[in-house]
């Protein structure tokens, strides 16, 4: 079994929040007719909570994992309700921030966050496998686990 370096994983979380910020500024400015200077502090603001809040959020969801099963499998059912919470905690979060830097409504706030939260879904996805293709795991005899 190969596994990624921890090099290769700063590499991946820059490179996948820097291209993100790349897209979604710009197109996030055009869909929403905003200045591309209020959807980049919004960007910047929104990775920067959903870098800290992955870290926070998975360290004590294996933790209660772990009290509450003995374990950390996460079945198909879990992963679902992980990612369900996950993303309503970001939710919470983020909601009041945008409606206020913006002067917008909670409901405007929200139809924004649900079209950056679909554009991610896809971004994710894509970026994931042209990384895997363009930075392949390294066999396990060279790699730093």
């Amino acid at each position: 079994m190969a596994l990624r370096t921890a090099q290769d994983r700063v590499r991946h979380a820059v490179l996948f929040e820097v291209i993100g910020l790349a897209i979604m500024i710009p197109v996030g400015a055009y869909l929403f007719q905003l200045p591309a200077a209020h959807m980049g502090v919004l960007g910047v603001a929104g990775a920067t909570i959903a870098t800290v809040w992955n870290f926070v959020f998975n360290l004590g969801f294996d933790h209660a994992m772990f009290r509450w099963l003995g374990h950390t499998r996460k079945t198909l059912r879990m992963r679902v309700g992980h990612a369900l919470l996950f993303e309503g905690g970001l939710l919470v979060m983020l909601l009041p921030m945008v409606a206020w830097y913006l002067g917008i409504g909670l409901m405007q706030a929200l139809m924004m966050d649900l079209a950056m939260v679909l554009f991610y879904l896809f971004y994710a996805f894509g970026f994931n496998w042209a990384y895997d293709r363009v930075f392949p795991v390294a066999p396990m005899a060279q790699a730093a686990i």
